[in-house]
């Protein structure tokens, strides 16, 4: 794998994982608030599973991949429990150079 596939590939599932875990969030909230359907919990649920732990592989793929600390990795997967928190660290990420930018990784 080269690191600009890694780099993608996170980038993607990461903004994956966000989106999945509003679906769940708006899902939970129509079933304990109004307490219409808990149709969105069965729906996002299983999805959001699937891509958090699609998440966590693609993570410590591009750890490995990309060569970064223990500390990146742990915040890398820490950062898919807060609803969002994975768009936050693949932002930092490319800051700090950890995630190298399609720019970057094409020169």
């Amino acid at each position: 794998m080269t690191p600009r596939t890694v780099a993608t590939a996170f980038r993607v599932v990461a903004v994956a994982e966000a989106f999945s875990w509003v679906g769940l969030l708006i899902g939970m909230f129509i079933k304990y608030v109004p307490e219409t359907t808990e149709l969105g919990v069965k729906i996002f649920g299983p999805i959001h599973g699937g891509i958090f732990v699609a998440y966590v592989v693609v993570a410590l793929v591009a750890a490995r991949v990309l060569r970064w600390s223990a500390g990146t990795t742990l915040l890398a997967l820490v950062a898919s429990v807060p609803p969002l928190a994975t768009i936050w660290f693949e932002r930092r990420a490319t800051r700090t150079g950890a995630l190298p930018s399609s720019e970057a990784v094409a020169a």
